[in-house]
């Protein structure tokens, strides 16, 4: 797999390729400078792991957790406690949607089902056949005052409505 792909190859049929070579090591050697200790570029990273991959696979898990001298287990902690991090591959697109309670209230789930139409995704967490689209779920995106807010890869968006989830997908696509 190459850095920046999001493409996952047949199981087996590719061997793993560290992440941390090359320029990778340098800028990851660059986040250590910033940091007390290794440790604590952890969050760091592991979305340098992401960005090159697409997500975060329990290979690249291990090979974090020797880069950084901390365990596995610990590693597989962080990435599964926080949502910014993928554990399985995603589409082109990642669309997470505010479905918090005052958002809830304005409508949230209309758009969430707006957007797994729109995109083809069908169902929360699965992606669209053509592989460019994932839909979620969030709990806040800090934005109640602007509801619905969603997030599509790093763009925030906000008062997004069911009609304009139409136009929204266009734009991406």
């Amino acid at each position: 797999m190459s850095v920046g792909t999001h493409e996952t190859p047949p199981a087996g049929t590719e061997e793993y390729q560290p992440v941390f070579t090359g320029e990778m090591l340098e800028r990851l050697q660059d986040v250590f400078s910033r940091y007390p200790t290794k440790q604590a570029a952890l969050l760091p990273a592991l979305w340098m792991v992401q960005q090159a991959r697409g997500w975060i696979s329990d290979r690249s898990m291990a090979e974090v957790a020797e880069v950084l001298g901390i365990t596995p287990a610990y590693v597989k902690g962080v990435v599964t406690f926080y949502t910014m991090y993928h554990q399985h591959p995603v589409g082109r697109y990642f669309v997470q949607v505010c479905t918090t309670s005052p958002c809830n209230v304005c409508g949230a789930e209309a758009v969430a089902r707006a957007l797994l139409e729109a995109t083809g995704a069908k169902e929360l967490g699965a992606t669209s056949p053509d592989g460019k689209w994932t839909v979620i779920e969030v709990e806040c995106l800090g934005a109640c005052g602007f509801a619905t807010p969603l997030l599509v890869n790093d763009d925030f968006i906000e008062s997004v409505t069911p009609d304009k989830v139409p136009e929204l997908v266009r734009k991406y696509t």
